[in-house]
């Protein structure tokens, strides 16, 4: 029969809620079963194991949608917003270094169960930093979408309460899903919550929720994956730093990113004229990825109400200048 730790790993994962670990570990006990030359029963097994997952791929809501999975719970539906995400990782523009440390924590969010089997734990707690635009959001999305989870992005209005105590337990809240609900939770704009405590502006209740996100953080053992975004990194208390297993910063674009960002944007259309892309690169240097995403957008906007068949050079650079101005 199937090993002790197998049976537990099956429990406990459908205990967390944790559906790819329970399948996963269904399987190998159907293969272990096999190994051993019960036959009948793996194929049992197996042929119950792939009507479970269709039936759940049936059940599942269309990904366009928001996936109602905290509606149980009205307090917490008020604090998270859900939804599943469609983008990967390649969908991306990102520097080498970035890139790799995003891909190290897939790996080991993938072979977590590895890691655990020799008390380590999977990379799974992330801050990043750097300018509005530059990917920190739709990173968190990326790797929901690379590990089959949903994202849910904390709302922090939702969060802070005048009341004494009120914002903690709210905190409380959301840290005791994620072992039930794995995904992705994106703290988006993390220095309203997370700027030092010695100021003088962060006595009382944004003070205790600092106080308590770093004792959640450093007691949470979910399968679930944090991430804190800011945009001010210098004001964040440096007691948060050290609660974290990565910290990445997104700069802006460089050139070569910059005309990657306009070519991947611009697909499918072209120029009347032979385009200098350096040139482009040039009039949206200090641009973020947002505002160049934006200005090939209104580029293709102008083209389609222009009623031409190819874009204007002067267009996407008439783009750029504005968004730079």
């Amino acid at each position: 029969m199937a090993a002790a730790d197998q049976i537990k790993s099956l429990v406990k994962s459908f205990g967390e809620g944790d559906e790819e670990r329970f399948f996963t570990t269904a399987m190998q006990i159907a293969a272990s079963e096999a190994r051993n030359g019960h036959t009948i029963f793996a194929q049992e097994l197996k042929s119950l194991i792939e009507k479970a997952k269709k039936n759940r791929s049936l059940a599942f809501l269309d990904r366009n949608k928001t996936i109602p999975i905290l509606q149980p719970s009205r307090e917490l539906h008020e604090l998270i917003e859900v939804f599943q995400p469609k983008i990967k990782l390649n969908d991306m523009i990102l520097t080498p270094e970035v890139k790799e440390a995003l891909i190290k924590l897939v790996n080991e969010q993938r072979h977590w169960e590895i890691l655990r089997q020799y008390n380590l734990m999977p990379r799974r707690k992330l801050l990043l930093q750097g300018p509005p635009g530059c990917g920190k959001t739709m990173t968190a999305q990326a790797l929901a979408g690379e590990l089959g989870v949903p994202v849910f992005i904390v709302r922090l209005d939702g969060l802070i309460s005048k009341f004494m105590g009120e914002s903690i337990s709210k905190l409380r809240l959301i840290f005791d899903a994620m072992p039930n609900h794995r995904g992705i939770y994106l703290f988006d704009e993390f220095d309203s919550i997370g700027s030092h405590r010695n100021q003088g502006q962060d006595v009382g209740e944004i003070k205790r929720v600092l106080n308590s996100f770093l004792i959640n953080i450093e007691k949470d053992l979910s399968n679930s994956v944090i991430i804190a975004a800011t945009n001010m990194p210098e004001s964040l208390d440096k007691a948060l730093f050290r609660r974290f297993d990565d910290i990445i910063t997104f700069p802006l674009p460089n050139e070569n990113e910059i005309i990657d960002t306009i070519k991947k944007n611009l697909a499918g259309f072209k120029f009347s004229q032979r385009i200098n892309y350096p040139e482009l690169a040039i009039e949206a240097e200090g641009l973020n990825y947002s505002d160049i995403v934006r200005a090939c957008e209104d580029t293709i906007k102008e083209m389609i109400l222009k009623r031409l068949i190819n874009l204007e050079k002067s267009d996407m650079i008439s783009a750029l200048k504005k968004r730079k101005s």
